[in-house]
């Protein structure tokens, strides 16, 4: 099965896409993930990664297509995928159709995830990341440990990206609204489309998410 998980940043995408991992034995294809690894590892690619990330705009797409060919030609993405953050345009959706066709297979499904601007800037802004293993916390739900030490990696350095800021966050929430929610049309026009309340608790959402995969 190739899924996508459609919302606006901040919706929990990334953190339902792990419980899906387990349940249906695809790996979780992350963009935002990958960019921020190429980042990280300070090579050119992400270096201009970098240049629109921090900025709250989007990534080219023919940067983010190439990043994709490279990531579904591994061996564990060869049944099937669970797409977070991508696409996010029309555009981006035709090419990743056309990718996907090209290797036999297309989108079965997409879970559309809705939450409210309030609610997104509140998850992301209190945000914080280790930058040793990439482990997540919230300074609401999850704090970071008060040593400093991350429990997954005991490194000590856990920052605030620079896209998690609120003036970034609301940028990148205006964005969405006027460039990807078109996308959520698209889909419809395919009959692939189940719209999930993202409110709520986090098993909660989960429940919602495998109730919308079983009614179809």
């Amino acid at each position: 099965m190739d899924l996508v998980l459609f919302g606006p940043p901040g919706a929990g995408k990334g953190t339902q896409a792990k419980f899906l991992v387990k349940s249906l034995g695809i790996p979780q294809i992350s963009t935002g993930d990958m960019m921020r690894a190429e980042r990280a590892l300070g090579s050119e690619l992400g270096a201009r990664f970098d240049s629109f990330m921090s900025a709250g705009k989007l990534v080219p797409d023919e940067l983010v297509l190439e990043l994709m060919a490279k990531r579904l030609a591994r061996d564990d993405a060869k049944a099937g995928a669970i797409f977070d953050g991508y696409p996010r345009t029309v555009q981006q959706a035709e090419a990743l159709d056309a990718l996907l066709a090209s290797l036999d297979r297309k989108i079965d499904r997409v879970i559309a995830l809705d939450v409210v601007l309030e609610d997104v800037v509140e998850r992301i802004t209190g945000r914080r990341v280790c930058l040793g293993c990439g482990q997540t916390y919230h300074v609401r739900y999850s704090p970071p440990p008060e040593s400093g030490v991350c429990v997954s990696c005991q490194g000590t350095k856990i920052v605030q990206r620079s896209d998690d800021t609120e003036e970034v966050v609301r940028h990148r929430y205006t964005e969405y609204q006027e460039k990807t929610a078109c996308l959520l049309d698209y889909y419809r026009g395919l009959g692939v489309v189940s719209e999930v309340d993202g409110r709520g608790g986090l098993d909660e959402v989960t429940q919602r998410i495998q109730q919308a995969l079983e009614a179809r």
